[in-house]
């Protein structure tokens, strides 16, 4: 029963491994690698829409990864590929799309929303002060109605 046991155990483990190989990659130079990384770290996939070019198996993916190696491999720059990519699947594909009018909005808009809220904090701060200051002299009005008020109903007696 032992040897069994032991046997199946061994299996398991050596098919674990053999499933967990990853494709490499080979180029003709080793600097090229780590552009590559970064390069299909940086793109998005047109189909997954959550997930880069490096962590999806869809067949775009793919065929997109073994695009960028062959433009590294042509001698073409991030941005010239960059460039390639979005004239082709748009602006999409970049997690990190560059300022310009088509995304002036994206980019801004949370320094917009900042400075609202920056905005209507102060205006509340405001108009908080003034409603306290209004307050102490409706107090002190009444205060002295009432002392008015106390003294005349002495003076009635």
């Amino acid at each position: 029963m032992r040897p069994r046991w032991s046997m199946g155990l061994a299996v398991a483990l050596f098919t674990s491994v053999l499933f967990g190989s990853e494709n490499l990659v080979e180029f003709s130079d080793e600097s090229l690698r780590s552009r590559y990384q970064t390069l299909i770290t940086e793109l998005r996939c047109p189909k997954c829409q959550n997930q880069n070019l490096a962590d999806s198996n869809a067949p775009i993916s793919k065929d997109l990864r073994e695009e960028i190696q062959r433009m590294l491999e042509q001698k073409m720059s991030d941005r010239e590929i960059k460039y390639h990519l979005t004239s082709r699947y748009s602006e999409f594909i970049l997690y990190r799309p560059d300022v310009n009018k088509t995304t002036y909005l994206l980019w801004g808009s949370p320094f917009a929303i900042l400075l609202i809220g920056l905005l209507a904090a102060l205006r509340l701060n405001r108009r908080n002060k003034i409603d306290v200051g209004s307050l102490d002299k409706t107090v002190i009005d009444q205060e002295s109605r009432i002392a008015e008020l106390l003294k005349s109903g002495e003076d009635d007696k």
